[in-house]
């Protein structure tokens, strides 16, 4: 599997790659595809946490979510499927809720990257916070709903959004301007306004993919 990777990077930074432990944190339309690509790039150690079951709604836009995957925990059915991609992958598997108060210096000591693609404002601030105080490196997932052009994705800082209903909610309760320096994916796109939350598979599959690519371009950029 490794091959094409190693003819563009490098047996050194792919051995890098290796060894290092990520978090994922959601595994929905932007998490399932985040997961997906770190595995079919070498990534071996990864903690993947999502309580949730797959629902006929998910199959829209989720890669995990299939008629033979419903009502499945999100994290048993991509820990499988990754370990047909590489056998040799050691996925752990958080199957309970994830709360804020869980989000503490010893949760997060094990990971070098942390991604963020939940949308629990609570939990998304309280990995901000900590990642912060703690000198981890955090990449999180803005809103993706309501929008059709993954062109308009892009990484930059969570002070630099505009445009995102959920970034904004996280600005206003996170007045720190060291926590306003979180690294987040996010599209420009002016959402449609609705209740309803609609969501077309390619948004959530371009944002899972900018996750994963921050997290490779970190790696690429180190020095030996």
């Amino acid at each position: 599997m490794e091959e094409r990777i190693i003819d563009l990077i490098g047996k050194e930074k792919f051995a890098k790659i290796e060894k290092t432990k990520i978090l994922l944190i959601g595994l929905g339309g932007v998490g399932g595809y985040a997961f997906e690509a770190l595995v079919r790039s070498g990534f071996k150690k990864i903690t993947i946490a999502d309580f949730d079951t797959f629902e006929k709604s998910n199959i829209n836009r989720q890669i995990y979510a299939t008629e033979d995957s419903l009502n499945q925990n999100k994290c048993i059915v991509a820990k499988k499927r990754a370990l047909k991609i590489n056998p040799t992958c050691q996925i752990t598997t958080l199957t309970e809720k994830i709360i804020p108060e869980q989000i503490t210096k010893e949760f997060l000591a094990d990971f070098d990257y942390i991604l963020d693609a939940c949308d629990d404002v609570p939990v998304k601030v309280a990995l901000i916070k900590a990642c912060k105080t703690n000198g981890k490196k955090l990449i999180s997932c803005m809103g993706t709903a309501n929008r059709t052009h993954p062109e308009l994705l892009s990484i930059t800082t969570l002070e630099k959004t505009t445009n995102d209903p959920l970034a904004k909610k996280l600005r206003n309760i996170l007045k720190n301007t060291n926590y306003l320096k979180t690294k987040v994916v996010w599209s420009s796109e002016v959402p449609v306004k609705q209740k309803k939350l609609g969501t077309l598979c390619p948004v959530p599959m371009s944002a899972g993919s900018l996750l994963s690519s921050y997290v490779l371009n970190e790696i690429l950029k180190e020095e030996k």
